[in-house]
């Protein structure tokens, strides 16, 4: 008696070349903001100047000052993905270098310089390299994070100190741990105020994943950010990490 023949199951994949239209809060994500930006651009990188940078606030501030079309706008909090982000160092030889002036030596992950040298072993990364009166490096540590909010196709960019680095290499560890890509959670960046060890008030930066986006979204922030950054400049935003 002949055995009966196995039934086959025929899967069929999905058409990979269609396009799937993401239903998202964020316009750079729903729209062709890619195009437009490479129309107005015409082929010239974005510089460092045509960015809103976001800097930290002097005197322990828990208030971000981010321009605005008409004028300086006050955020208590700041929202949205960050598509990436740098952790560039630098170093000037003068103690309070003019805004704009490149530094004698950069690097764009502190970990080699532009030079190739290893920044481990450069004295000016030592602890009290700055001016032996305190604690600090003389070479200046920053985190560079490109944050796309979801009324606006081009991302600004919010610069934090070193003193809350760790804070925010810890936010990505714990997002690690449950397996998220930074690209796929909307972050919320506030500002503690504090003091240092001889009381002087500086503004701790927080972060936290307040919505967890969509896996189409997910994919829409990650394919985003990869090509937008194709047209950054980031040799010349490594160089102002001060």
């Amino acid at each position: 008696m002949q055995e009966p023949k196995e039934e086959r199951k025929i899967l069929t994949m999905p058409n990979k070349t269609a396009v799937v239209p993401v239903n998202s809060d964020y316009i750079a994500l729903t729209n062709n903001a890619l195009d437009i930006i490479r129309e107005n651009l015409k082929n010239q990188p974005l510089s460092y100047q045509l960015f809103d940078i976001i800097k930290s606030p002097s005197g322990g501030a828990t208030s971000f000052t981010v321009p605005g079309l008409a004028g300086d706008e006050i955020y208590k909090e700041l929202t949205g993905i960050v598509l990436d982000y740098a952790t560039p160092r630098a170093y000037w030889d003068t103690p309070d270098p003019v805004e704009g002036t490149p530094p004698v030596c950069y690097s764009p992950d502190s970990l080699i310089s532009h030079e190739g040298k290893p920044c481990n072993r450069c004295p000016f990364n030592d602890f009290g390299s700055k001016d032996g009166e305190s604690n600090a490096k003389a070479c200046k540590e920053s985190v560079t994070i490109f944050l796309l909010r979801p009324d606006n196709i081009m991302p600004i960019i919010i610069r934090v100190p070193v003193s809350s680095k760790v804070i925010f290499q810890r936010y990505m560890t714990r997002l690690i741990g449950k397996m998220m890509p930074l690209c796929g959670v909307v972050t919320k960046i506030t500002l503690e105020k504090t003091t240092n060890k001889t009381g002087q008030p500086y503004s701790l930066y927080n972060f936290e994943a307040i919505n967890i986006l969509s896996p189409e979204e997910t994919v829409k922030a990650r394919t985003f950010g990869q090509q937008f950054m194709e047209v950054v400049n980031t040799n010349e935003l490594n160089q102002e990490a001060g």
